[in-house]
């Protein structure tokens, strides 16, 4: 049995097949202490994630209970999620919460924490020292790679058949929050020295760092020295089991300047220098709090860099970019962070504090979860229900998706070969979802469209002499690729196409006279 890859398909667009066939992780991120013990798995978790039309799920390990004692390994909890995993007939991605989270170095265990000697930590420019573990540490480094690779040689034992376990996750948003860079001895040493043959290869620069990147240099310095201890991790345990591993990214935001975000993590404007020191790696994943989520999706996908989105806000707008991102930007992965807080009532969320979500520029609404549960479930029902269609026509011409961008984004034009078509979004409100669509062009007059808060007008070409009418307009349903009549619309409900806040379907024959 061949092991998951992410591979190009016969349109060369990267996918992720898992026993030889595309899967699209329909997925959402748990919290982050939930995988932390078995009882509360399966009293609370799993229960949680019924009804949710989910395929996979992605879930923390944690380097300290992995490794209590230095050298000695407890896989009991690793074992225990995938077998529970595998009886729920959910694939898993592993978050490996190793030296690095949300760019501090928390998930470490006891004996790294405690040894800071060995396992120095990155210092401020005043000499304050972090709760980061610096990157330039060579000693813990090693230490990760070994308990990685052990990971990773562990889950080949166990699931090398089953493939439950598809993707990994490569620590968890890298970086310093605080400053630009490493000041620390071994971090100024390195930063006035020339930069690496490597890198200097790959970008077509040279000189000191300073010398190559100017103001941006702290920034460029310390993503190469966190791209190139990701590389040491991330390669070693490939070689003992090549599952396809990414690394995710807490975004550049307001106010811009590195250190407000972690710098040194692969956001955009440091992902070449990410991959020329980080090759083991196939995606460097958003994680989209922000009202502009589309634009990140945007910003994000591209030929190199395949759209994986492993944490993602989870108010009801989640399912409009849900269909965005598969529709539009052939994601591997859209997952909600936070996923088993819909099966909960909206007044019993606890959500962070507002201080804490104005200090990491957090959009409040995020964690609205108002009307979300039933409407994610629908949308990931419907999109596996669309599948066979979608692989059809996915990277062509005839499918096209959109979805509101921002405040000021009132409609979208969509060019096909005899028609255009006019997406007019509904108003932005609070619990609903956004304004979505996906238009399948199944021949010249014949048009599968699904969408969500959303009406859609269909116009003949500019330069043509000639009216259209609705020939025939069915609403129905998608199961496993075929399309499923319902009523026929006619009369007043031709009058207009609309789409409300749970997706549906229409298909639309059309004529011109």
């Amino acid at each position: 049995m061949s092991l998951p890859v992410v591979k190009r398909d016969e349109k060369g667009i990267p996918t992720l097949y898992v026993h030889d066939k595309p899967f699209f992780m329909r997925s959402g991120e748990i919290h982050n202490s939930s995988a932390s013990d078995p009882v509360f798995l399966e009293e609370k978790l799993w229960p949680a994630l019924q009804g949710l039309n989910m395929n996979s799920v992605i879930v923390p390990l944690y380097w300290e209970l992995i490794e209590p004692e230095e050298g000695k390994y407890d896989f009991s909890l690793l074992e225990t999620l995938i077998t529970s995993a595998r009886r729920e007939e959910l694939k898993l991605c592993f978050l490996w919460f190793g030296l690095w989270k949300n760019a501090e170095s928390m998930y470490v265990p006891a004996w790294v924490k405690k040894d800071t000697v060995t396992y120095f930590r990155a210092e401020k420019v005043n000499g304050e020292k972090m709760t980061t573990i610096s990157p330039l540490c060579a000693a813990a480094v090693e230490k990760d790679r070994l308990a990685f690779t052990a990971v990773m040689r562990r889950i080949r034992e166990l699931d090398e058949e089953e493939n439950t376990v598809v993707v990994m996750q490569v620590e968890n948003e890298i970086g310093l929050l605080g400053t630009d860079r490493d000041y620390s001895a071994a971090a100024q040493k390195a930063f006035f020295a020339p930069i690496p043959e490597k890198l200097s290869a790959a970008l077509g620069k040279s000189g000191t760092w300073e010398e190559a990147f100017g103001e941006d240099a702290g920034e460029a310095f310390m993503a190469w020295h966190f791209a190139s201890a990701v590389e040491t991790i991330a390669a070693s345990g490939k070689k003992e089991y090549d599952l396809p591993c990414y690394a995710n990214a807490w975004l550049r935001q307001s106010p811009w300047f590195p250190g407000s975000y972690p710098s040194g993590g692969p956001v955009e404007r440091v992902q070449p220098i990410w991959r020329a020191a980080a090759p083991s790696l196939f995606a460097f994943g958003p994680d989209i709090y922000v009202p502009y989520c589309a634009d990140v999706m945007d910003s994000f996908a591209s030929d190199e860099n395949p759209l994986f989105i492993p944490e993602i806000r989870k108010d009801a707008v989640a399912s409009s970019y849900a269909l965005y991102a598969f529709g539009a930007k052939n994601a591997i992965c859209f997952s909600p962070f936070g996923i088993e807080d819909l099966a909960l009532d909206p007044s019993q969320l606890d959500k962070p504090p507002m201080d804490l979500m104005i200090a990491l520029n957090i959009d409040p609404s995020a964690f609205d979860i108002t009307g979300s549960k039933d409407c994610l479930a629908a949308t990931y029902d419907l999109l596996g229900q669309l599948e066979p269609l979608y692989l059809q026509y996915r990277g062509t011409k005839h499918l096209q998706a959109c979805v509101r961008h921002g405040e000021t984004d009132y409609s979208a034009f969509l060019r096909f070969a005899d028609y255009d078509l006019v997406v007019k979004y509904g108003p932005r409100m609070s619990g609903k979802p956004l304004g979505c669509l996906w238009v399948l062009e199944l021949s010249e007059d014949k048009f599968l469209l699904v969408g969500l808060n959303s009406t859609p007008e269909f116009h003949v070409k500019p330069g043509v002499n000639q009216k259209l009418d609705i020939l025939r307009l069915e609403e129905g349903r998608v199961v496993n690729g075929a399309w499923i009549p319902g009523r026929v619309l006619n009369g007043d409900e031709k009058m207009s196409l609309r789409f409300g806040d749970m997706p549906s379907a229409l298909m639309v024959e059309l004529q011109r006279f």
